[in-house]
């Protein structure tokens, strides 16, 4: 999921992608389980065990009626696109936050709606686990989906809207539109993400997300990430199994090396995943990006010397964030990085770790920063529009960007 902008990457890796966009060209390199080129499968998948009429029965979701959606959408009409893609396309609408009948636009709450191409047998699975997964679990860093509608052969899912977008828009995109994350901000989103994905390996939970990425980062007018697209995500391994044998799934890049090899899926398999993107945060680098020069294509390849050498971490750090960082905290981000990323998985840390040694961080910024403004004085302290999440004056940040699902 996650209604997403991005820019196209000239690839020689095989690319399949869900969404493209009226305002950006498509991106992505997926290992899908779709028929295609790029697609391969390693393994066998286990069988579903709830039918469709279960899991719709047992969500805590609303049944919204077909005409309703029409309404809320303005019959699904082309300016209301937000995004589109290979199994599904997705419309802005508003619905009132009460009844959630349609709502005249700027009237009441603003929705992204999903909808399902008739014709898409792989789109339907991914459908359902969204219904799933979204339908039973509520956190702060899960995009929050609202309800479903199955008439007939016609299927479509209510999710919030995100008006900032996706992380990748942030990190990637280039114009007036997207300006580029602060360090503090990049640091807040990498907390909240991690706290998401923390959630999901819960021993309550147990769902192992696949497909973690920037573009399925979403975030809020306050800048706070949450987790989207499910429709890739799998119940973790119970009793004395260690891992799920699965198809290989995902997006090259950011698949951990023994899941490509094996199919065997786990939770730490996710956490390189995660090192990925902290990577990708911490350089504001693509993890691959085929238009650089050979050596740095591949990032996690080029980068890992230099994390681990405090001398040569500069030539890995954003240039962009020029002065907005301690050489000890960009230490410490590149260090967790280069543990989420190891090729052994019994050396990667767990996901609550994780968000423990983020959270240490965020209260060294939050020191530093009152330092700094005791030194500097009331009247000469100033924040960024992008630093202060929901300020008036970024107007960039709240156009509406097709940034609320990305399907494969």
């Amino acid at each position: 999921m996650g209604i997403c902008l991005s820019t196209h990457i000239k690839a020689n890796i095989p690319a399949q992608t869900e969404w493209s966009s009226k305002y950006a060209s498509k991106n992505g390199n997926h290992m899908g389980n779709s028929s295609g080129d790029g697609d391969f499968v390693l393994g066998s998948e286990p069988p579903s065990p709830p039918s469709e009429g279960e899991i719709l029965q047992s969500s805590n979701l609303k049944n919204f009626g077909l005409s309703d959606l029409m309404m809320a959408t303005r019959n699904f009409r082309p300016d209301s696109v937000l995004g589109e893609g290979r199994f599904s396309s997705v419309f802005k609408g508003c619905i009132d936050e009460d009844s959630f009948t349609a709502a005249k636009p700027r009237t009441g709450t603003v929705i992204a709606v999903r909808k399902l191409h008739q014709e898409s047998f792989q789109g339907r699975g991914e459908w359902l686990a969204e219904v799933n997964y979204l339908g039973q679990f509520s956190h702060p860093h899960l995009v929050k989906l609202i309800g479903y509608c199955l008439e007939d052969e016609h299927r479509l899912l209510v999710y919030e809207f995100m008006p900032r977008g996706s992380l990748e828009n942030h990190l990637f995109m280039r114009g007036s539109y997207f300006q580029p994350l602060t360090w503090n901000l990049r640091l807040k989103v990498a907390l909240g993400a991690a706290k998401g994905l923390a959630f999901l390996h819960s021993a309550e939970t147990k769902v192992i997300y696949r497909d973690f990425k920037t573009s399925n980062i979403l975030l809020d007018s306050s800048y706070n990430a949450k987790l989207s697209d499910f429709g890739l995500a799998k119940v973790g391994p119970s009793g004395d199994k260690s891992c799920l044998s699965t198809r290989v799934s995902g997006t090259y890049g950011y698949a951990a090396p023994e899941f490509l090899a094996t199919g065997h899926l786990t939770a730490k398999s996710v956490v390189y995943s995660f090192g990925v993107v902290l990577l990708e945060m911490l350089s504001g680098r693509r993890a691959i990006d085929m238009n650089r020069p050979s050596k740095q294509r591949r990032l996690v390849e080029w980068a890992k010397p230099h994390l681990a050498n405090n001398r040569k971490l500069f030539r890995v750090i954003d240039t962009r964030l020029e002065g907005q960082y301690t050489m000890d905290v960009a230490h410490r981000v590149a260090n967790l990085a280069l543990q989420c990323i190891s090729t052994e998985p019994k050396l990667r840390p767990t996901m609550n770790e994780i968000v423990k040694e983020l959270e240490q961080l965020q209260d060294i910024k939050n020191v530093e920063n009152t330092r700094s403004r005791s030194s500097i004085g009331p009247r000469q302290c100033s924040q960024s529009a992008n630093d202060a999440g929901n300020k008036d004056g970024n107007d960039a940040y709240l156009r509406p960007s097709a940034s609320l699902l990305h399907s494969k």
